[in-house]
C-alpha cells in the first residue's frame, strides 16, 4: 500500500488549477440519469483515492464531476472491527486474536469504518453533487449493518464491488454466484438508496448473473473491477503487491460486454477501466454505457483532466452533428451494430489468421 500512498501524494503535487471551459466549447445537453440521480453529463470520476476526502471531492466538483464516487470500504475493515470488539469482551478466546492476524492492519487502509461514515457526511457538506459510497467484499455477514449506516450518513447511492477470486476447488461456479447474490441481498436489506454492483469479467455467464441481479432489485452494473495481480520476488521468495494504472488496452473487454448487455437488461450500465481520452468515452457510450468512469486517467493526468475529457467529448459530438446523447448511446451495441457477429465469435478465426511472419 506504500505505492498507493506515494501515488496519491504525487497526484496532489501535479494537480493544476481548475480548467475553466473555453467560451468556444460547444454546448449540448448531456444530462444523464444514473442510479436515479440526475447528472449533468455521463463522465464520472470512479471509485479511487481521489474520493477519500472532502478536499479532493471539492476539486473534482470544480473540475466538472457530476457526482462523487468514494473509495471503497473493505469487508476486511468491517470484519476486523467486529472481531476486535468481540475480542475485547472475551480476551481469552485466542482463536480470534489469531484470526485477526490474517487480516490487513488498520494502517493499510486510508479510512476505517467509522472514519468512512464521517467522511460521507463531510463530503456531502462540501459538495452540491450526489455522493455514491462504495463497499468491497464477498460475504453476506460482512455487509448486513454498514450499508444501513452508509445510507444514514447521507450517501445518495451505493456501489457494491464484488471483488472475488474463486480459488476453492470444492466450490462450484453456481455456489460462488449464489454466495455473491446473497451478499448483494444483504447489502440491499433495509436501505432505500439505489445500488450498483461492480463485477469482475470472470463469471461463466455474465448476462445470466446480471439478470439475477436485476431480479433482486439492483439498479445498475459496473463493468469491470480490476484485479491487481501480485508479482513474485525470486530472490526473497516473497510476493510483491504492485499498483499499475489502467491503460486503453483494457477498454476492449469492457466494450464487448457492454455491447452484448445493452438492450438485454433493464439495468443501467457503467464502464470502468481503460478510459483515458474522449475517444474512450465515446466508444463506451456507443457500446451502450449509461455512464463512463475514469480513475487512472485522473491519477495520471491530474483532476483537471476531467474537464479536458468533457470538452473534447463535446467538440466531437458537435463535429459529428450529434444532437442527443441517445443518438450515440448503444449505436454500436450487439443489437444495433452493422456486424453483430463480430462482437461475439465471428471474427475469431479471421483475427488469428491475420498474423503474418516477416
Amino acid at each position: 500500500m506504500n505505492g498507493a500512498r506515494t501515488l496519491l501524494a504525487t497526484v496532489a503535487l501535479v494537480q493544476e488549477a481548475v480548467c475553466i471551459p473555453s467560451p468556444n466549447t460547444p454546448t449540448m445537453n448531456l444530462e444523464t440519469n444514473y442510479l436515479g440521480l440526475p447528472l449533468s453529463h455521463p463522465i464520472l470520476p470512479g471509485a479511487g483515492p481521489l474520493g477519500c476526502d472532502a478536499a479532493h471531492a471539492r476539486q473534482l466538483e470544480d473540475a466538472g464531476a457530476p457526482c462523487i464516487i468514494m473509495n471503497s470500504l473493505f469487508e476486511e475493515q468491517i470484519v476486523r472491527e467486529q472481531r476486535a470488539a468481540f475480542a475485547a469482551v472475551d480476551e481469552a478466546e485466542e482463536s480470534f486474536a489469531e484470526a485477526l492476524s490474517y487480516l490487513p492492519e488498520p494502517e493499510d487502509y486510508r479510512l476505517g469504518p467509522d472514519d468512512y461514515l464521517s467522511t460521507i457526511t463531510q463530503i456531502k457538506a462540501a459538495v452540491d453533487v450526489p455522493v455514491i459510497a462504495s463497499v468491497n467484499g464477498i460475504s453476506p455477514d460482512g455487509w448486513r449493518e454498514y450499508p444501513r449506516l452508509i445510507a444514514a450518513a447521507g450517501a445518495d447511492a451505493l456501489e457494491v464491488n464484488l471483488y472475488h477470486l474463486a480459488s476453492d476447488p470444492h466450490e462450484s461456479a453456481a455456489d460462488v454466484e449464489a454466495r455473491l447474490l446473497e451478499s448483494v441481498k444483504a447489502a440491499r436489506e433495509g436501505i432505500d438508496i439505489p445500488i450498483a454492483v461492480k463485477l469482475s469479467p470472470f463469471f461463466t455467464s455474465i448476462p445470466h448473473f446480471v439478470a439475477r441481479l436485476e431480479e433482486i432489485g439492483v439498479q445498475a452494473v459496473v463493468l469491470f473491477n480490476r484485479f491487481y495481480q501480485p508479482d513474485i520476488d525470486i530472490e526473497e521468495l516473497s510476493t510483491e503487491s504492485t499498483l499499475r494504472l489502467s491503460d486503453p488496452s483494457e477498454l476492449t473487454l469492457r466494450l464487448r460486454w457492454l455491447a452484448i448487455l445493452h438492450g438485454r437488461t433493464n439495468l443501467e450500465l457503467s464502464l470502468s477501466g481503460g478510459v483515458h481520452s474522449a475517444n474512450d468515452v465515446i466508444k463506451g457510450l456507443m457500446a451502450g454505457a449509461t455512464t463512463v468512469q475514469t480513475v487512472s486517467g485522473l491519477l495520471h493526468h491530474g483532476i483537471h483532466h476531467l474537464r479536458t475529457l468533457l470538452d473534447d467529448f463535446r467538440y466531437w459530438l458537435a463535429e459529428h452533428e450529434y444532437k442527443d446523447l441517445e443518438d450515440l448511446r448503444g449505436c454500436m451495441s450487439h443489437r444495433n451494430a452493422p456486424d453483430p457477429e463480430a462482437i461475439e465469435r465471428g471474427n475469431y478465426a479471421m483475427v488469428l489468421n491475420s498474423w503474418t511472419t516477416g
